[in-house]
């Protein structure tokens, strides 16, 4: 089948000077992928969540009546006092328990947030935490094999996020029997726990049993895998005839085997792959010119249905300057998107000029099937409006940032009128915590229980600017 072209992108537009009053978080550089190896030594799972920091007409008249319920700071997690920066990835919500990464550890607290109920040891640090869970509260993990700086990712471990425990720990090894083999991320669907990075990916079944390996030497990797629910998706990339570059393919597995049940060939240029959604298979590439650090340039709708993958929809992020923010080198963890499957609607946040120069931020919606917009909300000036999740009925939910002189909080949007309700404000005293968070934060919010659980996905020093900001903050009523 012949790839159908991506769009042309129009270069990035100059943003306008930043007015008094709006706190804007600074662009995060993308990260370069490793150099290909030569010889390899929350809620729902189903459920995105958004992450923190973050020209058009004024989308109509379609905001709100209600102010919602006053919120209270339920609990806060205190910042790790580290040296130097520490990642801390995994923040779940279980019917019982919020689930933090920490330093070298996970910490269950009550759902407020307020008392610690255990703590799994690591002994070395977080290198990434599914965003998925099973609905008996699995999820998987990976870490490093010590405290120390040299120590590598190469322990991959279930956890069960309801009893606070690990319930097994493993070291991928390859093809060879060669153990110590790093990975990247990690995910789990389809009752199976699966590996990827740059040596390759490695599998286990929910009891620890090695599925597959992966390879010695090989000329194609599974870069790493999506789950979520009962479905497992690889992006395999393949070394091509100029050795820098890999050329990536789409692949929906057998969990249980690794045999490939539909497969899809991105574009020559695409550089870097994600995964939204594996059901629908809804996949942001990279083709080497995203701007400001969201490292998606098109979001692809894919029907896996059959053994070839068939292109369904291509959205133009850049043109339309839409804002996900993808992790520049993993498959999974992109956020500030929300997914309603029932409807196959994406929503995206945008950053748009206001009469008066100020920034503000709307949500779009967009039908995955054609690729169009749905509608969008009226704009929120000079704050960001970032998507959370979606409920049952397929309404939004959204985070409205917090300003100087006011609080942030959560807005329910109308998923055919686009209008915002809100559901809670939170209290002016953490307008500046919000404010640190969001800008300096790398942060994941799940709305649960009446309950905004925001946490952060690494620990840092406090600096000048950055100040003291918690690790982790639940707000309610």
């Amino acid at each position: 089948m012949s790839q159908p072209s991506l769009p042309p992108h129009h270069q990035p537009s100059h943003q306008p000077p930043q007015p008094q009053g709006v706190r804007r978080p600074p662009s995060r550089g993308r990260r370069s992928k490793p150099a290909l190896k030569l010889i390899a030594g929350g809620v729902l799972a189903a459920a995105l969540v958004s992450g923190c920091g973050s020209g058009d007409d004024d989308g109509g008249e379609n905001g709100g009546s209600s102010k919602g319920a006053q919120a209270k700071t339920l609990g806060k997690v205190a910042m790790p006092k580290v040296g130097k920066e520490a990642n801390t990835m995994g923040t779940w919500v279980t019917d019982s328990t919020f689930v933090k990464g920490d330093v070298n550890k996970l910490v269950g607290y009550s759902l407020d947030g307020a008392k610690s109920k255990w703590r799994i040891p690591l002994g070395g640090q977080l290198c990434w935490a599914s965003p998925h869970m099973t609905k008996d509260g699995l999820t998987a993990i990976v870490f490093r094999d010590g405290a120390g700086e040299d120590a590598s990712c190469t322990k991959v471990g279930l956890v069960d996020l309801k009893k606070g425990k690990l319930v097994w720990q493993k070291e991928g090894s390859d093809s060879e029997g060669n153990a110590g083999v790093e990975f990247d991320e990690v995910t789990i669907g389809g009752g199976t726990v699966a590996a990827g990075g740059t040596d390759g990916g490695g599998a286990w079944s929910l009891d620890g049993k090695p599925l597959w390996k992966p390879a010695y030497l090989a000329d194609c990797d599974d870069n790493g895998y999506a789950g979520g629910d009962d479905k497992l998706v690889a992006i395999r990339g393949c070394d091509s005839e100029d050795s820098s570059t890999e050329r990536l393919e789409v692949q929906t597995v057998d969990p249980r085997t690794r045999d490939v049940k539909s497969s899809y060939k991105l574009d020559e240029k695409v550089e870097y792959a994600h995964v939204i959604s594996t059901a629908p298979l809804v996949v942001a590439v990279d083709t080497g010119d995203s701007d400001g650090g969201s490292g998606v340039t098109d979001i692809l709708t894919i029907d896996d249905s059959g053994k070839q993958g068939k292109l369904l929809s291509t959205i133009d992020v850049l043109a339309k300057g839409y804002q996900p923010d993808c992790r520049a080198t993993n498959v999974e963890g992109c956020t500030q998107l929300a997914l309603d499957k029932a409807s196959s609607t994406l929503y995206l946040s945008s950053e748009v000029d206001v009469d008066h120069g100020g920034p503000g931020e709307r949500i779009s919606g967009l039908d995955l099937k054609t690729g169009k917009e749905t509608g969008k909300t009226k704009m929120a000036e000079s704050r960001s409006l970032i998507p959370i999740q979606t409920d049952d009925d397929g309404s939004l939910i959204a985070y409205l940032g917090s300003m100087y002189s006011e609080a942030g909080g959560v807005v329910r949007v109308d998923p055919k009128s686009f209008a915002m309700d809100t559901l809670q404000t939170h209290p002016d005293d953490m307008k500046d915590v919000e404010s640190d968070m969001d800008t300096y934060g790398d942060c994941v919010m799940i709305y649960t229980g009446k309950k905004l659980y925001i946490g952060d996905s690494k620990a840092e020093r406090p600096t000048a600017d950055s100040k003291a900001r918690p690790l982790a903050v639940v707000f309610g009523a």
